[in-house]
């Protein structure tokens, strides 16, 4: 796929199993939704082409386990990622408590970019009568370690576009963000690179 694009731009998602990592990442990439997602192994990911403030954009999105027996296998991923998604089921306080106890933790030993910018997603919003954390806490949450905080819905399609477009539009609010992502490559600011899975 060799469109131009000004800026490539790495996003990771993290998380329990089965918090909807995936069918998020479907829902922007392909605005698709399937009821039965196989877990990830490993990492996976997907590009997507985006437009914001008359900049082409190239994202890559990686997608990883969230079993514990995969972990290890993903900590290079967050090399280079100038934004990171911590998400949760709001229908499963555990897969709340774990952003703080285990993927935050994970993020400050391994990411390699100190100012990547951080989004709480809560999903599963469809739910509603079965929920166990609430807007308001998920929001004091992320305001309290620095994060922007989205809720969405993959299934009902509930904000999904929102969060990953607000993510995008921080990290072109922080120009730092913006000359890591290019001073690897040779195409600086931009042109037809071709696109390999390891271009980060």
């Amino acid at each position: 796929m060799n469109e131009p694009f000004d800026y490539l731009l790495k996003v990771l998602l993290v998380g329990d199993s089965n918090v909807g990592k995936s069918s998020l990442l479907l829902r922007f990439t392909a605005d698709t939704f399937e009821d039965s997602v196989a877990p990830t192994i490993g990492v996976d990911f997907r590009l997507k082409f985006l437009t914001v403030n008359a900049k082409r954009l190239k994202l890559t999105i990686w997608d990883t386990a969230g079993q514990e027996r995969f972990r290890t296998l993903t900590s290079s991923y967050y090399r280079g990622a100038q934004g990171i998604v911590f998400a949760y089921d709001v229908t499963r306080r555990e897969t709340f408590e774990s952003i703080e106890d285990i993927w935050m933790r994970e993020v400050d030993m391994y990411s390699t970019v100190d100012n990547a910018v951080k989004m709480i997603v809560a999903n599963k919003v469809d739910k509603e009568a079965e929920r166990e954390v609430s807007r308001a806490e998920g929001a004091a949450f992320a305001r309290k370690h620095g994060c922007l905080f989205v809720e969405t819905s993959a299934k009902a399609n509930m904000a999904v576009g929102q969060a990953f477009e607000e993510l995008v539009m921080k990290i072109l609010d922080t120009p730092s963000l913006l000359t890591a992502s290019n001073s690897s490559r040779l195409n600086v600011g931009g042109s037809n690179s071709r696109t390999t899975s390891s271009c980060c």
